[in-house]
């Protein structure tokens, strides 16, 4: 049979069925595409009504007041004066009679060493004199006979010069031996340590008993003047004239010593003196301040936070530092207007103790927002709730922890 008369085979069943399968798989393919891809986005659900709706606020009315300006800075509580307490001469430490952390006033008897051998020392002293002065009347006697002597030309002028020499040389070494009379009564006084400030006894370092150096480095304890006492503490270069200013002033500015967390006030002192320079290194200038500290508040080394009062600010407008914020345009608050909260640039002035004072743009008694900043923005309602009807557990509370 000739090629052009064959009859072109039908393709089999599995054929259809694999390509029916391939032509489903393309059209999940495209169906997944277009829900991922090509899907319109739907519409978010609307917003619950308590964000769209006022936001509560607790406000505090701006207020004018005496401003008091103060530099802050950390301070170190200093004795006012330390003394090593040695003793001035070798010998046995016969006994100390104060104890450790006693508080004892200038002159009072610490300690005593034996003084049996200075005493005999002196005593040598002493006999060592008498014989001189012995020597010396006699001396004194032979030249007045001399004298009469000479005066009748009995005996020739040498020696009568030779007895005056003799006189004066006696009469010199009288007054050695007086000195040394004198230094053996000044080291057996040495023997009795004594206070030279008045002060609190440190750690004993030399017990009772044992044989000491004159002048040891160690000592036999330290001393420490408590009452007064001092507090050390830097001021940065940019307040160095107020300070100086302030110390100039004829009434003593007023430094406060406060705890590490600044929570309560330990002392109330003033400004004693400045450092004759600025140290180069840290741009700061040391000052000291002195407290009486009667009540011991203030310990030797203590860390505390000092405040120095540096001028007043009579009827100065102030706001509370919390309600003060700062962006790109500044420094400024939120303040309540018709419902509605609006923003307010301000010109800061100095801050202390939570307040800010406001030198322009705000005036007495305009509600500024202080809690409840977050959800703030300009034009947005707002509703004032005060203090009283918030729950405990509400983080407006006066109460509540710290954001």
């Amino acid at each position: 049979m000739p090629e052009s008369d064959r009859t072109p085979a039908l393709p089999s069943h599995r054929s259809w069925a694999r390509g029916l399968l391939w032509l489903g798989l393309l059209l999940a393919a495209g169906a997944a595409a277009w829900w991922f891809l090509l899907r319109p986005p739907q519409t978010p659900p609307p917003a619950p009504s308590q964000w769209r709706g006022p936001v509560a606020v607790r406000v505090e009315p701006a207020r004018t007041e005496d401003f008091t300006v103060q530099a802050r800075a950390v301070g170190t509580v200093a004795p006012y004066n330390t003394v090593v307490v040695r003793s001035r001469v070798a010998g046995q430490l016969a006994r100390v009679l104060v104890r450790e952390g006693q508080r004892v006033a200038r002159g009072q008897l610490l300690a005593e060493i034996d003084p049996e051998p200075l005493r005999v020392a002196l005593a040598q002293a002493q006999g060592q004199q008498q014989q001189n002065l012995a020597q010396l009347r006699n001396a004194e006697s032979e030249l007045a006979r001399y004298e009469q002597l000479f005066t009748r030309d009995a005996i020739a002028r040498q020696q009568l010069d030779r007895q005056a020499a003799l006189v004066q040389q006696l009469r010199g070494t009288l007054k050695a031996d007086q000195a040394q009379v004198d230094n053996a009564r000044l080291q057996l006084s040495y023997t009795r340590i004594e206070a030279p400030i008045a002060g609190r006894v440190g750690l004993r370092r030399v017990d009772a008993g044992n044989l000491i150096a004159a002048n040891d480095a160690n000592g036999l304890f330290t001393l420490t003047q408590t009452q007064p006492v001092a507090v050390l503490f830097s001021v940065p270069e940019p307040q160095v004239a107020d300070v100086r200013a302030a110390h100039a002033d004829k009434t003593p500015a007023v430094v406060e010593a406060w705890d590490r967390d600044n929570r309560q006030r330990l002392a109330i002192g003033r400004l004693d003196t400045l450092d004759n320079q600025i140290d180069a290194a840290t741009a700061t200038l040391r000052l000291k301040a002195r407290f009486e500290n009667a009540d011991d508040a203030l310990f030797p080394n203590q860390f505390v936070n000092v405040r120095l009062a540096l001028r007043q600010l009579p009827g100065a407008v102030t706001i509370p530092t919390d309600a003060v914020q700062h962006g790109s345009r500044g420094s400024y608050v939120y303040v309540i207007a018709d419902n509605k909260a609006r923003v307010r640039d301000l010109v800061l002035g100095p801050a202390s103790g939570g307040r800010t004072v406001v030198t322009k743009g705000l005036a007495e008694g305009e509600p500024v927002v202080l809690e409840g900043l977050d959800r703030l923005e300009e034009g947005r309602a707002v509703k004032v709730v005060q203090a009283t009807e918030l729950p405990a557990n509400s983080p407006l509370a006066p109460d509540a922890a710290p954001r």
